[in-house]
């Protein structure tokens, strides 16, 4: 981790990234398949959303004919993919890992900033560092996963355990909000010899292409990994439709997961086998604040879960449950002052906390929740208002509501946009099990409490209602290698990112046992007489 303080080395070489990328903007981005580009003449532009005047890139859309020759293309290659030594697939990635910390380091977060809104700490955090962290870790999670062998060889007989790639290709979607995701939905099954196509987001194409290169200059041999951007119902329903469809990677919205889940099942008969589907998709964070808690630093937790990266993030917070006692005897006023002080603005300017939303759908979305929140008799604390009309900006928002199932307290945002819902402080249990019983969602919570027993009862009572639970610490920001990340429930199907039990998805485990001295009856000893 950098920390691109002022007058830096850091700092001064990201700023001058940043201008380059600005000096060539629009980049031409073109489909890779088999090492090749491919220019289908179908033009998509992605736009930069906090100048939305400009775009970063324009891009080629892959048509059906296209799709077609990249799962073919995958599909040829896949023999000698898998059948490469471990050791060799493993350099590659971990050459990709370095090339990411090192040489384009500067230019994948201009790429983050530029695109994806990100400021410079969020694009630090994920496009250097976590993607950096997604391949090292994953060659260290697949060299324990190889490992594990049978404990036991009766006398004469070897026994092993081969983990195969499936039979077949993977699909990757990958979503805007993360370029490390944009790495690691088609890196992690790749490291374990699949080979796959990969549909990045129209929003995060640019950079997600930078990775293709950077898989592509670290050795990854033509075709392993297709680089397949275009319009996403037609291209990734034209893969799931293929016989040779072996699984989904994907994240994104809960929608379109479960409508894809769907359309898999209905294929089921073309398939060679059952499809594997991996997915991470939404959520509805909640902090749960009990009367002895810590108010600065909950208060402080809240502020950063909630407004980083503009509250989209799939682990974001948006539900906040405060004690009366608390909230009226601090609480609200603090959190209200540290909010006051978020500036929004450019990310290219470092100054500023927040910047733009992703883009127009976004933007109107997020105002819209805000407007419904008020007609249904919420109160808005701060905030409430957005300008877009030179980038996508929200301003951080917090509504207060009586109501324990208003629809910002129900339904994914996905912005800064945070709602409170203060609780008498003897309905602590109470609160617990409305927090479980709101939402679909099942991602992340956080529990701020210095009584352990209170931090037992709740976590006990929300057993089910998050993935990653959080003591006294923000419900974002899980760590590859400290803090697996998904969750169940209508968030995903919980195979946890950033270890080693995603892997466990994408291979198809073969016994064999092998006998070293030959058998010379075909009698059992039982049979003797």
């Amino acid at each position: 981790m950098r920390h691109y303080a002022p007058g830096s080395p850091d700092r001064k070489g990201l700023q001058e990234a940043i201008a380059a990328m600005r000096k060539e903007l629009p980049f031409e981005v073109p489909i890779v398949i088999d090492g090749k580009e491919v220019k289908t003449g179908q033009l998509a532009k992605q736009l930069i959303p906090s100048d939305h005047k400009q775009h970063l890139c324009t891009y080629h859309e892959a048509t059906p004919e296209v799709v077609s020759q990249a799962i073919e293309g995958a599909l040829k290659a896949k023999s000698n993919w898998e059948a490469m030594a471990w050791h060799d697939r493993a350099s590659i990635f971990l050459k990709a890992a370095d090339l990411v910390s090192g040489k384009y380091r500067y230019k994948l977060m201009a790429a983050t900033i530029l695109g994806q809104g990100k400021n410079a700490w969020q694009a630090e955090i994920d496009a250097a560092a976590e993607l950096a962290d997604f391949l090292r870790f994953g060659v260290k999670y697949v060299e324990e996963l190889y490992s594990q062998q049978p404990p036991k060889n009766a006398p004469g007989i070897w026994n092993r355990v081969e983990y195969r790639a499936l039979e077949g290709f993977v699909l990757a979607v990958s979503p805007f909000n993360f370029t490390a995701i944009g790495g690691n939905l088609p890196g992690a099954p790749a490291l374990v010899g699949n080979v796959v196509v990969w549909k990045p987001s129209p929003a995060a194409t640019y950079s997600n292409y930078l990775i293709h290169q950077i898989f592509t200059e670290a050795g990854m041999p033509p075709g392993v990994i297709q680089f397949v951007p275009g319009p996403p119902p037609e291209v990734v329903a034209q893969a799931i439709s293929h016989p040779e469809f072996a699984a989904l990677h994907f994240t994104g919205s809960t929608f379109v997961f479960k409508k894809l889940w769907k359309d898999i099942a209905a294929n089921l008969d073309k398939y060679r086998g059952y499809p594997r589907i991996v997915g991470e998709t939404g959520g509805k964070n909640f902090h749960l604040i009990h009367p002895s808690a810590d108010v600065t630093n909950a208060v402080t937790q809240s502020v950063r879960a909630a407004f980083e990266y503009q509250g989209q993030k799939c682990s974001a917070l948006s539900r906040l449950y405060v004690p009366s006692s608390l909230w009226n005897a601090g609480f609200k006023d603090q959190l209200l002052q540290r909010i006051s002080s978020i500036t929004v603005g450019s990310p290219e300017d470092f100054k500023h906390f927040m910047g733009p939303v992703i883009g127009k759908p976004a933007f109107d979305k997020i105002i819209g929740y805000i407007e419904k929140a008020k007609q249904a008799g919420g109160e808005i604390l701060i905030g409430g208002t957005g300008d877009d009309s030179t980038g996508y900006y929200v301003q951080p928002t917090v509504i207060l509501t009586k109501d324990p199932k208003s629809i910002t307290l129900v339904e994914e945002i996905f912005g800064p946009v945070l709602t409170v819902y203060v609780y008498e402080d003897a309905d602590y249990e109470k609160t617990a099990h409305l927090i479980d019983t709101t939402t679909s969602y099942a991602l992340t919570g956080a529990i701020f409490s210095s009584d352990r027993s209170a931090l037992i009862q709740a976590t006990n009572i929300l057993r089910n209602a998050a993935g990653n639970v959080y003591y006294n610490e923000k419900c974002t920001g899980a760590v590859v290698g400290q803090q697996p990340f998904g969750g169940g429930r209508g968030s995903g199907t919980n195979d946890k990112a950033g270890s080693i039990n995603l892997f466990y998805r994408f291979v198809s485990p073969r016994s064999i046992k092998e006998g070293f001295i030959g058998l010379e009856e075909h009698t059992y000893p039982s049979n003797l007489v």
